[in-house]
């Protein structure tokens, strides 16, 4: 929610024509850079939380980290596997934890 809020706050600022598609490639464009290098969107960091492999709690490879978040903007963490992960999470291995060091 706070990625999707800043991203609608810069899109207000371009004034393009279709605000929600603009809010929409921001929102990608910004999840997917900074999860990317720093295993966490801004919302994330901001929350103490980061994005991390599912089976070695290691880094997520770029690739992942894109498909992760194309997967978002379908909106399919409302579906959730029986690990309490969502979808998104589950076709990436990845998992979402907290870190108090952020």
């Amino acid at each position: 929610m706070i990625d999707w809020a800043m991203c609608s706050i810069i899109a207000s600022f371009i004034g393009f024509e279709s605000k929600s598609l603009t809010i929409l490639v921001l929102f990608f464009v910004e999840v997917s850079i900074l999860t990317a290098l720093q295993q966490a969107s801004a919302g994330q960091r901001i929350l103490k939380m980061r994005v991390v492999d599912f089976t070695n709690s290691g880094v997520v490879p770029p690739q992942k980290v894109l498909l992760r978040t194309f997967l978002i903007c379908l909106v399919l963490p409302a579906v959730f596997t029986r690990e309490g992960r969502g979808l998104h999470d589950w076709v990436t291995n990845s998992v979402v934890v907290r870190n108090p060091r952020l």
